[in-house]
């Protein structure tokens, strides 16, 4: 089953895709432009996987890597479907990231990776925005890059684990201004879903709400202000998300 979350006349509502639009909790179908979409889950820890696809990893001149690159992201970075991510006016690459998010249902600690998925709830797409700028170097993110206020798009629909058929064959698809930038298949993972769980629960323990960023294939291109940027992974829907300017938020 798909469900989201939104915001409407002034109260927060659990949502379902309808055929003529979204139906809220209380039966009330509206258009998706009539609501402020929220995440489709109260996220915890959010784990973020950097260049767990190889050919992403070639694109970024990086080929090495021994164990996953993970790092974690703050809950002032999250922002749902239809949401506005700001483009500071000091930048030259900002990378939009389609991701395949994994969200944790069972406590994980010390799980070995042939029961790991026993422990996944559900899916949701992910748009993990990163500004290359402020990079220390392509295979250390730094706080700059991928800890900014809005800047990972969640949504627009949190997706049960039963209901999605293999997740290690899903494509992904980026469209910016409607043309297909980026596309990829979590079958071309570096460290697969249940290695990452092993991995992670290994040392520290995951809870229900934490969310596994996976990494995102390789078709990264600038995007400015005014761009719409479109992420797609089958099953899981269509996530959009618009860029503005400082100006936009009112800074100079």
């Amino acid at each position: 089953m798909m469900r989201g979350r939104v915001a409407y006349a002034g109260a927060i509502h659990e949502a379902w895709p309808d055929a003529n639009g979204v139906r809220l909790a209380d039966g009330r179908v509206r258009r998706e432009d009539e609501l402020v979409w929220l995440a489709p889950i109260e996220v915890g820890t959010i784990f973020a996987l950097g260049l767990n696809y190889a050919e992403h990893a070639k694109e970024l001149q990086f080929t090495k890597q021994e164990e996953p690159l993970v790092f974690l992201k703050g809950p002032g970075t999250v922002i749902g479907h239809r949401g506005v991510t700001r483009r500071p006016a000091d930048v030259a690459f900002m990378h939009y990231e389609c991701e395949l998010a994994v969200v944790i249902g069972q406590t994980a600690q010390d799980v070995k990776r042939e029961n790991a998925m026993r422990h996944v709830a559900g899916y949701m797409i992910a748009n993990d925005y990163a500004i290359r700028d402020y990079l220390e170097n392509y295979y250390r993110p730094n706080l700059r890059v991928k800890n900014r206020d809005g800047g990972t798009v969640l949504g627009p629909w949190f997706v049960d684990a039963a209901d999605v058929e293999n997740v290690t064959q899903l494509e992904l698809r980026t469209f910016v201004n409607g043309t297909l930038q980026q596309r990829g298949n979590t079958r071309d993972l570096v460290t697969a879903i249940p290695a990452l769980i092993e991995y992670l629960s290994s040392f520290m323990t995951l809870a229900p709400g934490d969310v596994i960023l996976t990494g995102t294939p390789e078709g990264i291109v600038n995007v400015n202000a005014g761009d719409e940027v479109v992420c797609e992974i089958d099953g899981l829907g269509r996530l959009v998300n618009t860029i503005a300017s400082d100006a936009d938020f009112g800074r100079v």
